[in-house]
């Protein structure tokens, strides 16, 4: 069965490209986009790549080859991945270099029958964090999920969070590195997050699938842990019986080159294949422009999950409690854990607003791109709380979650408002600070009485609903009426939005 082809994904130079450009039209349209000029001066594509443009295999073994990785194994599909298994990086590159001469085209074995093996999923940055191989382009900077990650687990179940479970106990900075002939199979990603993918050197072809269209792909009849699952190989025959819909999609490809970087958005179904030998840098991550999609995704994997395990309801002591772990186990979080989440960001940028209006004469400080910014983000995780209010998981729930004046005094709330700050003055080009002094950043925030008052103890949505109100108000009257913070802001006071 063929694939059909609608078109191509754009390509643009990134230094010819504002950040605001970007925002308007591909993170709030939710578009691919191959970004060019971004990776001048990195280090990792001068010492990973030899000077005829292969990747520098050598100099991973001597550097970095006792690192264990995880490497899937191309020719082999266990349920709805790759098979995987675990290697040293020097056990990697003597596999490669043994057995990548010997492979020929359309085939995921070399004339061995070896199969093809693919590093993935390295979190490279974790292992090795005084080794700066890049610097994260502007454009994909605005990072909540590795920034919250650097200070907190997503997951704090300790059954479900050991040392070896990376899904919620790491970072999502990884770098992949693969022969010719390897690829990964069609899939959206983690969280239905947003990714960037950097060729440090090789080539890829990617298949994309809008989101519009990802139903033609699902077989909704047969489940694989929970899920109803998807195709697993796009460039194969396809069971028409299993997957009626699927002549219908029709895709998008790119031919992504050396040095260039693709923008992946949420919720696009992709396959990627390795034209040639190939290392690629790749960070999935998300922000206010598609926290939606998150929770989008944990909602549809709750209802999916409660549904498959209905009949144990009766016999089940906690039933909803089975229902977050299995939702943890498989998407990675639950719903304690991202409204967890969206609570300490939402803290975070009250802490970074309050402090501009503090540190600034200028009373059209809130006209600041920076101000804008995180007004825009107070909004976008207000909507999400809104939403979450009206789940009944949560509802129920009245342990508390969390204590905003004890956040003030831990240090991990602290580097995260400082990462948030250093971010957003990179983004909005202000000058950089040193906040290594608890008091430069929090000084002085004790003082506005909606923090220490009953509504900094959070023990449901309804209750960071509130807080955000509260603090809302709090700082609009500080504000010159004539150039309000938001406009928008004010729908989190409006009767409507509750």
């Amino acid at each position: 069965m063929g694939l059909r082809i609608g078109g191509e994904i754009e390509k643009e130079n990134g230094d010819e490209l504002s950040y605001s450009d970007f925002v308007e039209r591909y993170l709030m349209k939710n578009r691919p986009v191959v970004l060019r000029g971004l990776m001048d001066g990195w280090r990792a594509c001068k010492d990973w790549v030899t000077h005829t443009g292969q990747p520098n295999l050598e100099f991973f073994s001597t550097h970095f080859g006792k690192s264990i990785v995880q490497v899937a194994d191309c020719g082999t599909r266990e349920f709805t991945d790759q098979k995987r298994m675990e290697m040293s990086v020097a056990e990697f590159i003597d596999h490669w270099l043994k057995d990548s001469a010997n492979y020929h085209v359309n085939a995921t074995t070399n004339e061995h029958g070896k199969p093809l093996v693919y590093l993935k999923d390295w979190h490279f940055v974790k292992e090795y964090p005084e080794y700066l191989a890049y610097t994260t382009p502007l454009f994909f900077r605005d990072d909540w999920l590795n920034l919250y990650l650097d200070n907190y687990s997503m997951h704090n179940e300790p059954d479900a969070c050991q040392e070896k479970n990376e899904i919620s106990c790491s970072d999502y900075r990884f770098v992949y590195m693969g022969a010719k002939g390897t690829w990964t199979p069609l899939h959206a990603d983690v969280f239905r997050s947003y990714s960037w993918s950097a060729n440090v050197c090789g080539k890829k072809k990617w298949l994309f699938l809008p989101p519009s269209q990802s139903h033609l792909v699902f077989d909704r009849h047969e489940y694989v842990f929970l899920h109803i699952y998807s195709v697993y190989n796009i460039c194969e025959d396809v069971n028409e019986a299993k997957f009626p819909g699927f002549k219908k999609a029709v895709w998008l490809e790119c031919i992504q080159e050396q040095d260039e970087i693709i923008f992946v958005p949420s919720g696009w179904y992709h396959q990627v294949h390795n034209l040639e030998d190939t290392i690629s840098i790749n960070h999935n991550w998300f922000n206010a422009y598609n926290l939606s999609w998150v929770w989008d995704l944990l909602l549809k994997d709750y209802n999916e999950a409660k549904e498959y395990i209905e009949d144990v309801r009766d016999i089940c002591d906690d039933f909803e409690g089975l229902c977050q772990r299995n939702l943890a186990a498989n998407t990675g979080m639950n719903f304690c854990d991202f409204f967890i989440f969206i609570a300490c960001f939402s803290f975070a940028n009250l802490v970074q607003l309050y402090h501009l209006h503090r540190v600034n004469e200028n009373p059209s400080w809130c006209l600041f791109p920076k101000a804008q910014h995180l007004a825009l983000n107070l909004l976008s995780a207000q909507k999400i709380v809104l939403k979450m209010k009206t789940v009944d998981a949560l509802a129920g729930d009245h342990a508390l979650l969390l204590d905003l004046r004890k956040m003030m005094d831990d240090s991990k709330f602290l580097e995260l408002c400082s990462g948030l700050d250093r971010t957003y003055r990179g983004i909005h080009k202000e000058q950089q600070q040193n906040y290594d002094k608890k008091e430069t950043l929090m000084d002085g925030l004790g003082d506005l009485d909606f923090i220490v008052k009953s509504c900094s103890q959070i023990y449901a949505p309804e209750d960071l609903v509130s807080f955000i109100d509260s603090a809302v108000k709090k700082l609009s009257r500080a504000f010159n009426r004539e150039s309000p913070l938001l406009p928008e802001l004010d729908e989190l006071r409006s009767p409507d939005a509750q």
